[in-house]
């Protein structure tokens, strides 16, 4: 594939959770939680979900859209500090084809009784350009609002 055919960006999301940071946490680290809030939603056909959330750890999710093609979602965990800080990467495929590769990092801090999440993530996208950035940010803003919801906010 041909430099012109990659586009790296970043971007950040922040969002403020009337949870203290152990049940943000938990919400990240418990498979069926994560499952929950982060795979499911309206429209969409899980396949498979696993998740070993713990340094050198993965998370995988098979899934489509409708009766769109297969995707996947390929985790692995490079930094976990409970309460504080994951670090990890991942990959995602449509039909069988890589589309984007993204080093992400989420930090929660405690903002009273509640936790500020400040989610940046670096992305390669091969074969997208500048609006595929915002789409994936907005998704990761609208996951982000799904976790409020999960957490009963």
């Amino acid at each position: 594939m041909s430099d012109e055919a990659m586009h790296h960006d970043v971007f950040t999301v922040e969002r403020t959770y009337r949870a203290a940071p152990e049940r943000v946490f938990d919400a990240w680290a418990d498979p069926v939680k994560k499952r929950r809030w982060f795979a499911e939603g309206e429209g969409w056909n899980i396949d498979s979900y696993d998740l070993d959330f713990r340094e050198g750890g993965f998370e995988r999710t098979r899934f489509r859209f409708g009766d769109g093609p297969p995707m996947t979602n390929d985790t692995v965990f490079h930094d976990i500090v409970a309460n504080r800080r994951i670090v990890c990467s991942y990959d995602m495929t449509r039909s069988g084809q890589r589309f984007s590769v993204s080093l992400a990092t989420l930090v929660l801090e405690r903002a009273g009784s509640g936790t500020r999440a400040r989610y940046t993530e670096q992305i390669v996208l091969f074969g997208q350009g500048r609006d595929a950035v915002e789409q994936r940010r907005l998704g990761c803003a609208e996951l982000l609002g799904r976790l409020a919801a999960a957490l009963g906010e």
